[in-house]
């Protein structure tokens, strides 16, 4: 059977991807999956209130701000979703139930319950594949032109997930190849301006290294997924601190090779 494919971003949406810098000189590719809360105009607001749909399950509050600072200060090329994760998570597989939750944390949402198989593959076709073919093609020219390629994506966390507080500030997560996070870690221990671990408040037993293995580890690539608390890059002048911070992590870490 031949599910149908119907086109759910209307014109006013405009595209799914965001793309900046897109000839910058660093190797180092920013993504930012988790980095707007705005919704289809089609999906209304899932049958969320405001404040939920504000909150950490419908984006990462502040990651674009970061990686957007970091991006301009490597001169880094940076990729992004334009919505929410709630519509589809682009760091989970489609055959994930985390790619279209039915509930996050404490919020069941409405208009992700009994979703269809052609209402699945309607949002995987709109949002999760254009989204990854950009990825692919930026690695691929970068590639053709024998440009190196480093991934590094980008993310926040909230404080407090199901009542219990979260003390790291700062996470650096890898998969199997924990070459630049290593390096990372040994540099934030030798300037610790936060409490920086090793595959938390996640790790990959949480499925959250999805993009890293499909561009990462897949293409043989240097990559590193970064969280941060969201308190922290909650106004302008936290964002900018912790992008300098970040950025500078990178940098040691790289030339390091």
């Amino acid at each position: 059977m031949v599910l149908a494919r119907p086109n759910i971003l209307s014109e006013a949406d405009g595209d799914c991807v965001g793309i900046e810098r897109v000839d910058g000189r660093s190797p180092v590719m920013l993504i930012c999956e988790h980095a707007s809360n705005r919704l289809p105009a089609k999906f209304g607001d899932l049958g969320l209130s405001k404040e939920a749909l504000s909150s950490h399950i419908a984006w990462d509050p502040g990651a674009l701000s970061v990686a957007r600072g970091i991006s301009e200060g490597l001169d880094a090329t940076l990729v992004y979703q334009r919505f929410s994760r709630l519509i589809y998570d682009c760091n989970r597989p489609p055959s994930s139930p985390g790619a279209m939750p039915e509930a996050s944390e404490i919020y069941v949402i409405p208009g992700n319950k009994d979703l269809t198989a052609e209402e699945r593959l309607a949002r995987t076709d709109a949002l999760y594949v254009p989204f990854h073919d950009a990825i692919r093609g930026l690695i691929r020219d970068r590639r053709a032109k024998g440009r190196d390629s480093v991934v590094v994506t980008m993310h926040s966390f909230t404080p407090v997930y199901h009542g219990r507080e979260r003390l790291v500030e700062l996470g650096i997560l890898h998969d199997e190849d924990s070459w630049l996070a290593d390096r990372m870690l040994d540099a934030a221990a030798k300037a610790p301006l936060y409490r920086t671990e090793r595959n938390q408040p996640y790790g990959p037993e949480d499925g959250v290294t999805h993009t890293l293995i499909l561009h990462g580890l897949s293409n043989g690539l240097r990559n590193v997924m970064i969280e941060v608390r969201n308190d922290l890059i909650a106004d302008d002048v936290g964002q900018g601190v912790v992008a300098d911070y970040i950025k500078g992590l990178l940098q040691q870490s790289l030339d390091a090779r």
